[in-house]
């Protein structure tokens, strides 16, 4: 859907350039003056929807070829020389790259976590492992995880929380993804979930047993 709509935005937005570039162009050398004014209004529109289509077609034949694709690392490397420029491009593009992968790739697993107090639990999604510098100071293995909003999950939190401290789930993203925008309405059952992606689950949640830690209450003053 994403690359659709900025191809489709793009688009418009040349064609829409061009369009305002050729009513400007004077009468002298225009070459559809003295046509009629329905007629020069379709040439328009027609030329300025070619020019993108045009431009987006040159540019994928350009990447599937040798040439092209030097071409195109060329100037990526130039762009990443600019000082500011290059490192605003760079996390964009490690952003878009991340973004227009499929869920299922960017999430590993379904699971529950007490958020945002004790006693009260939030879906979540394991993103993977935290890294090695940050995994040195920690005392147990770590996961990373996104807790998205409802009804919107594309908004959400990043954590780091302690491995034994999520509940597995055997529902998939997709039926996840369900619950949290129905907020709760439509309630999948775990048949759903792949049968390669049931293997993976550590314990079901009726039988995870939790070693809460006991919390002493400080003292005041």
């Amino acid at each position: 859907v994403i690359p659709l709509a900025t191809t489709i935005w793009l688009t418009i937005t040349i064609a829409t350039w061009v369009i305002d570039f050729l009513t400007q162009i004077p009468k002298q050398i225009n070459p559809f003056d003295g046509l009629d004014p329905i007629l020069v209004g379709l040439l328009n529109f027609a030329v300025g929807l070619a020019v993108p289509l045009f431009s987006l077609l040159l540019i994928g034949l350009m990447a599937r070829n040798i040439v092209g694709q030097w071409l195109l690392n060329l100037g990526e490397r130039l762009l990443q020389a600019i000082p500011f420029a290059g490192s605003v491009y760079k996390t964009l593009k490690q952003l878009l790259e991340t973004l227009l992968k499929d869920s299922n790739d960017k999430f590993r697993r379904v699971v529950l976590v007490e958020y945002p107090r004790r006693g009260m639990w939030a879906l979540a999604f394991v993103t993977g492992t935290i890294n090695a510098q940050i995994q040195s100071q920690m005392k147990e293995p770590m996961l990373s995880i996104f807790v998205p909003t409802t009804p919107n999950p594309t908004t959400g939190w990043y954590a780091i929380v302690s491995e034994k401290e999520v509940v597995n789930l055997s529902i998939s993203v997709e039926d996840a993804f369900k619950i949290l925008i129905s907020v709760g309405i439509v309630n999948p059952t775990a048949s759903n979930l792949p049968s390669s992606s049931k293997a993976a689950i550590a314990k079901p949640l009726e039988n995870l047993q939790f070693e809460k830690e006991q919390f002493k209450p400080v003292p005041e003053d």
